[in-house]
Protein backbone atom coordinates (compact mmCIF):
# COMPACT_ATOMS: atom_id res chain seq x y z
CA UNK A 1 0.00 0.00 0.00
CA UNK A 2 1.04 3.50 -1.00
CA UNK A 3 1.58 6.08 1.76
CA UNK A 4 0.95 10.11 1.29
CA UNK A 5 0.91 13.19 3.62
CA UNK A 6 -2.11 15.28 2.75
CA UNK A 7 -1.70 18.28 4.69
CA UNK A 8 -5.01 20.79 6.03
CA UNK A 9 -3.52 24.51 5.73
CA UNK A 10 -6.77 26.40 7.83
CA UNK A 11 -9.14 25.33 10.48
CA UNK A 12 -13.00 24.27 9.87
CA UNK A 13 -14.80 21.76 7.53
CA UNK A 14 -14.15 24.03 4.62
CA UNK A 15 -10.80 22.16 4.32
CA UNK A 16 -11.25 19.59 6.47
CA UNK A 17 -14.82 17.68 5.17
CA UNK A 18 -13.92 16.36 2.44
CA UNK A 19 -10.88 14.18 3.94
CA UNK A 20 -12.41 13.13 6.89
CA UNK A 21 -15.47 12.04 4.99
CA UNK A 22 -13.03 9.65 3.21
CA UNK A 23 -11.24 8.87 6.01
CA UNK A 24 -14.15 7.71 8.21
CA UNK A 25 -15.60 5.88 4.90
CA UNK A 26 -12.49 3.93 4.65
CA UNK A 27 -11.97 5.10 0.80
CA UNK A 28 -8.54 5.76 0.90
CA UNK A 29 -7.74 2.19 1.90
CA UNK A 30 -9.73 0.86 -0.75
CA UNK A 31 -8.07 2.58 -3.26
CA UNK A 32 -4.71 1.27 -1.70
CA UNK A 33 -3.12 4.84 -0.25
CA UNK A 34 -2.36 4.97 3.37
CA UNK A 35 -3.60 8.86 4.11
CA UNK A 36 -1.91 10.74 6.84
CA UNK A 37 -3.92 13.77 7.26
CA UNK A 38 -1.39 16.41 8.07
CA UNK A 39 -2.01 19.74 10.42
CA UNK A 40 0.14 22.31 8.06
CA UNK A 41 -1.61 25.37 9.34
CA UNK A 42 1.77 26.71 10.96
CA UNK A 43 4.11 25.15 8.04
CA UNK A 44 6.16 26.93 6.05
CA UNK A 45 5.92 26.46 1.78
CA UNK A 46 9.15 24.37 1.55
CA UNK A 47 7.75 21.64 4.32
CA UNK A 48 4.12 21.55 2.43
CA UNK A 49 5.95 20.78 -0.91
CA UNK A 50 6.79 17.68 0.49
CA UNK A 51 3.22 16.46 0.85
CA UNK A 52 -0.29 16.74 -0.82
CA UNK A 53 -2.08 19.76 0.32
CA UNK A 54 -5.73 20.45 0.84
CA UNK A 55 -5.36 24.24 0.60
CA UNK A 56 -5.97 24.81 -2.83
CA UNK A 57 -6.25 28.86 -1.93
CA UNK A 58 -2.61 28.86 -0.09
CA UNK A 59 -1.34 26.50 -2.81
CA UNK A 60 -2.45 29.00 -5.75
CA UNK A 61 -1.50 32.19 -4.08
CA UNK A 62 2.32 30.82 -3.21
CA UNK A 63 2.10 30.02 -7.28
CA UNK A 64 1.18 33.49 -8.16
CA UNK A 65 3.60 34.99 -5.29
CA UNK A 66 6.28 32.59 -5.55
CA UNK A 67 6.33 30.85 -8.39
CA UNK A 68 5.99 27.32 -7.12
CA UNK A 69 4.02 25.47 -9.57
CA UNK A 70 1.22 23.94 -7.25
CA UNK A 71 -1.37 21.75 -9.57
CA UNK A 72 -4.56 20.78 -7.86
CA UNK A 73 -5.85 17.35 -8.98
CA UNK A 74 -9.45 17.46 -7.99
CA UNK A 75 -11.70 20.41 -6.52
CA UNK A 76 -14.13 20.28 -3.59
CA UNK A 77 -15.54 23.95 -3.99
CA UNK A 78 -15.09 27.34 -5.68
CA UNK A 79 -16.35 28.87 -3.03
CA UNK A 80 -14.39 30.09 -0.17
CA UNK A 81 -16.41 29.72 3.39
CA UNK A 82 -15.33 32.63 5.03
CA UNK A 83 -17.61 35.27 6.43
CA UNK A 84 -17.78 39.30 7.74
CA UNK A 85 -19.69 39.65 11.07
CA UNK A 86 -20.28 42.67 12.45
CA UNK A 87 -21.06 43.47 16.00
CA UNK A 88 -24.15 45.11 17.43
CA UNK A 89 -23.75 48.62 16.08
CA UNK A 90 -22.02 47.31 12.21
CA UNK A 91 -25.38 45.80 10.58
CA UNK A 92 -23.73 46.55 6.82
CA UNK A 93 -20.37 45.63 5.05
CA UNK A 94 -20.81 49.32 3.88
CA UNK A 95 -20.79 50.53 7.49
CA UNK A 96 -17.34 49.09 8.24
CA UNK A 97 -15.52 52.52 7.34
CA UNK A 98 -14.04 53.84 9.76
CA UNK A 99 -14.34 50.55 12.21
CA UNK A 100 -11.84 48.06 13.41
CA UNK A 101 -11.88 44.43 11.31
CA UNK A 102 -10.19 41.35 12.87
CA UNK A 103 -8.98 39.31 9.76
CA UNK A 104 -6.05 37.55 8.11
CA UNK A 105 -3.03 39.20 6.82
CA UNK A 106 -3.15 40.19 3.61
CA UNK A 107 0.31 37.77 2.39
CA UNK A 108 -2.44 34.72 2.90
CA UNK A 109 -5.33 33.39 0.90
CA UNK A 110 -8.33 33.78 3.24
CA UNK A 111 -6.54 37.78 3.80
CA UNK A 112 -6.74 38.18 0.05
CA UNK A 113 -9.68 37.55 -0.24
CA UNK A 114 -10.82 39.16 2.39
CA UNK A 115 -9.72 42.63 0.68
CA UNK A 116 -11.07 41.76 -2.68
CA UNK A 117 -14.59 41.56 -1.27
CA UNK A 118 -13.77 44.61 0.43
CA UNK A 119 -13.06 46.27 -2.64
CA UNK A 120 -16.07 45.16 -4.34
CA UNK A 121 -18.11 46.86 -1.46
CA UNK A 122 -16.47 50.34 -2.26
CA UNK A 123 -14.01 49.87 0.81
CA UNK A 124 -9.97 50.32 0.70
CA UNK A 125 -8.93 47.87 3.11
CA UNK A 126 -5.65 50.11 3.65
CA UNK A 127 -7.35 53.32 4.16
CA UNK A 128 -11.33 53.32 4.96
CA UNK A 129 -10.62 50.93 7.77
CA UNK A 130 -8.27 49.33 10.36
CA UNK A 131 -7.81 45.92 9.75
CA UNK A 132 -6.77 43.76 13.12
CA UNK A 133 -4.53 41.04 11.72
CA UNK A 134 -5.37 37.69 13.09
CA UNK A 135 -3.06 34.44 13.20
CA UNK A 136 -4.99 30.64 11.66
CA UNK A 137 -7.45 29.75 14.54
CA UNK A 138 -10.48 28.08 15.39
CA UNK A 139 -11.75 31.60 15.57
CA UNK A 140 -13.28 31.56 19.57
CA UNK A 141 -10.97 34.77 20.39
CA UNK A 142 -12.71 36.59 17.45
CA UNK A 143 -16.21 36.09 19.21
CA UNK A 144 -14.60 37.14 22.13
CA UNK A 145 -12.83 40.56 20.99
CA UNK A 146 -16.00 41.37 19.45
CA UNK A 147 -18.10 40.53 21.89
CA UNK A 148 -16.05 42.78 24.27
CA UNK A 149 -15.82 45.63 21.96
CA UNK A 150 -12.54 45.66 21.35
CA UNK A 151 -13.43 45.38 17.44
CA UNK A 152 -16.24 46.24 15.55
CA UNK A 153 -16.62 43.58 13.11
CA UNK A 154 -14.60 39.88 12.18
CA UNK A 155 -13.97 37.58 9.75
CA UNK A 156 -14.70 34.20 10.36
CA UNK A 157 -13.93 30.61 8.94
CA UNK A 158 -16.08 27.39 9.24
CA UNK A 159 -15.15 26.47 12.39
CA UNK A 160 -18.23 28.32 13.20
CA UNK A 161 -21.83 28.33 11.33
CA UNK A 162 -22.05 32.51 11.32
CA UNK A 163 -25.91 32.72 10.84
CA UNK A 164 -26.29 30.98 14.99
CA UNK A 165 -23.39 32.51 15.84
CA UNK A 166 -25.05 35.83 14.71
CA UNK A 167 -28.14 35.27 16.48
CA UNK A 168 -27.20 33.88 19.87
CA UNK A 169 -24.75 36.66 20.14
CA UNK A 170 -26.58 39.51 18.86
CA UNK A 171 -24.28 40.32 16.22
CA UNK A 172 -25.12 40.70 12.22
CA UNK A 173 -23.92 38.69 8.96
CA UNK A 174 -22.42 41.41 6.73
CA UNK A 175 -21.28 39.31 3.74
CA UNK A 176 -20.05 36.02 2.57
CA UNK A 177 -16.74 35.62 0.47
CA UNK A 178 -18.58 32.99 -1.81
CA UNK A 179 -21.19 35.07 -2.82
CA UNK A 180 -18.57 37.92 -4.15
CA UNK A 181 -15.58 35.86 -5.25
CA UNK A 182 -15.25 32.19 -6.89
CA UNK A 183 -12.19 30.23 -7.07
CA UNK A 184 -11.31 27.03 -6.21
CA UNK A 185 -10.16 27.11 -2.51
CA UNK A 186 -9.65 23.18 -1.52
CA UNK A 187 -9.68 19.71 -3.18
CA UNK A 188 -6.15 18.26 -3.65
CA UNK A 189 -3.09 19.71 -5.03
CA UNK A 190 0.57 18.83 -5.50
CA UNK A 191 3.83 20.41 -6.22
CA UNK A 192 5.33 18.24 -9.55
CA UNK A 193 8.52 19.20 -8.83
CA UNK A 194 8.13 17.23 -5.69
CA UNK A 195 5.47 14.12 -5.95
CA UNK A 196 4.57 13.45 -9.86
CA UNK A 197 0.95 13.93 -10.84
CA UNK A 198 0.81 10.45 -11.90
CA UNK A 199 2.20 9.24 -8.99
CA UNK A 200 -0.34 6.10 -7.23
CA UNK A 201 -0.53 7.32 -4.46
CA UNK A 202 -1.98 10.36 -5.33
CA UNK A 203 -3.78 8.95 -8.25
CA UNK A 204 -5.22 7.17 -5.35
CA UNK A 205 -6.32 9.90 -2.47
CA UNK A 206 -7.78 11.92 -5.41
CA UNK A 207 -10.05 9.36 -6.33
CA UNK A 208 -10.74 8.51 -2.31
CA UNK A 209 -11.44 12.32 -2.42
CA UNK A 210 -14.15 12.15 -5.00
CA UNK A 211 -16.13 8.75 -3.46
CA UNK A 212 -16.43 11.28 -0.28
CA UNK A 213 -17.57 14.22 -2.74
CA UNK A 214 -20.03 12.02 -4.35
CA UNK A 215 -21.50 10.45 -0.76
CA UNK A 216 -22.07 13.83 0.31
CA UNK A 217 -23.91 14.89 -2.93
CA UNK A 218 -26.04 11.87 -2.95
CA UNK A 219 -26.73 11.23 0.94
CA UNK A 220 -27.76 15.05 1.90
CA UNK A 221 -28.68 13.16 5.66
CA UNK A 222 -24.80 11.49 5.68
CA UNK A 223 -23.73 14.71 4.68
CA UNK A 224 -25.92 16.89 7.74
CA UNK A 225 -24.57 13.94 9.92
CA UNK A 226 -21.06 14.63 8.94
CA UNK A 227 -21.33 18.22 9.62
CA UNK A 228 -22.60 17.69 12.84
CA UNK A 229 -19.84 16.79 14.11
CA UNK A 230 -18.07 19.99 12.76
CA UNK A 231 -20.44 22.75 13.94
CA UNK A 232 -21.04 21.55 17.50
CA UNK A 233 -22.74 24.95 18.51
CA UNK A 234 -25.34 24.55 16.19
CA UNK A 235 -28.76 22.63 16.56
CA UNK A 236 -30.00 19.68 14.18
CA UNK A 237 -32.16 22.47 11.98
CA UNK A 238 -29.10 25.10 12.14
CA UNK A 239 -27.14 22.61 10.67
CA UNK A 240 -29.46 21.70 7.89
CA UNK A 241 -29.68 25.39 6.62
CA UNK A 242 -25.81 25.57 6.62
CA UNK A 243 -26.18 22.21 3.99
CA UNK A 244 -28.27 23.82 2.12
CA UNK A 245 -26.87 27.31 2.29
CA UNK A 246 -22.96 26.47 1.59
CA UNK A 247 -22.45 22.89 1.02
CA UNK A 248 -25.21 20.95 -1.37
CA UNK A 249 -25.04 24.19 -3.80
CA UNK A 250 -21.75 24.52 -3.87
CA UNK A 251 -19.76 21.23 -3.56
CA UNK A 252 -18.67 19.61 -6.81
CA UNK A 253 -20.22 15.92 -6.73
CA UNK A 254 -16.69 14.98 -8.83
CA UNK A 255 -14.29 17.22 -8.38
CA UNK A 256 -13.89 18.82 -11.49
CA UNK A 257 -13.17 22.49 -11.79
CA UNK A 258 -14.60 24.99 -13.57
CA UNK A 259 -11.93 26.92 -15.87
CA UNK A 260 -14.49 29.74 -16.31
CA UNK A 261 -14.86 30.25 -12.87
CA UNK A 262 -11.04 29.53 -11.94
CA UNK A 263 -9.76 32.41 -14.71
CA UNK A 264 -11.86 34.98 -13.26
CA UNK A 265 -10.75 33.95 -9.48
CA UNK A 266 -6.70 33.70 -10.48
CA UNK A 267 -6.95 36.94 -12.20
CA UNK A 268 -9.20 38.88 -9.21
CA UNK A 269 -6.44 37.38 -6.73
CA UNK A 270 -3.84 38.25 -9.10
CA UNK A 271 -4.80 42.08 -9.06
CA UNK A 272 -5.01 42.12 -5.56
CA UNK A 273 -1.12 40.50 -5.21
CA UNK A 274 0.03 43.01 -8.04
CA UNK A 275 0.90 40.26 -9.78
CA UNK A 276 0.99 40.91 -13.94
CA UNK A 277 1.35 37.08 -15.20
CA UNK A 278 -1.49 35.39 -14.62
CA UNK A 279 -1.50 31.57 -15.59
CA UNK A 280 -4.32 29.92 -16.93
CA UNK A 281 -6.87 28.06 -14.87
CA UNK A 282 -6.39 25.04 -17.41
CA UNK A 283 -2.37 24.71 -16.34
CA UNK A 284 -3.32 25.09 -12.88
CA UNK A 285 -6.07 22.71 -12.58
CA UNK A 286 -5.78 19.54 -13.96
CA UNK A 287 -8.70 17.51 -12.73
CA UNK A 288 -9.02 15.61 -15.29
CA UNK A 289 -6.17 14.00 -15.11
CA UNK A 290 -7.36 11.36 -12.29
CA UNK A 291 -10.62 9.10 -13.20
CA UNK A 292 -13.10 7.21 -10.82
Amino acid sequence: MHTLDLTYVGHGLHEELVAYVADQEGFPEQEGVHLALRDGVSWDDQRLRRGATIGLGRSVFTRLADGVEWTALSVSTHRPLFWFVGGPQVSAMEQLRGRRLLVHAPHTAPGCFARIVLRRHGLDPDRDLECVVRPPGDYAMDLRRLRAGEVDAAYLGSTLAPAQVAAEEGFHELAWVGDHLAIPTVGLAVDPAVIPLDHPAVTAAVRAQRRALALLAENPETAIAYLQRFLGRATPDEVRRYHARFIAPWFTTDGQVDLAVADEGLAAVAAELGVTEVPRAADVYLTDLVTL
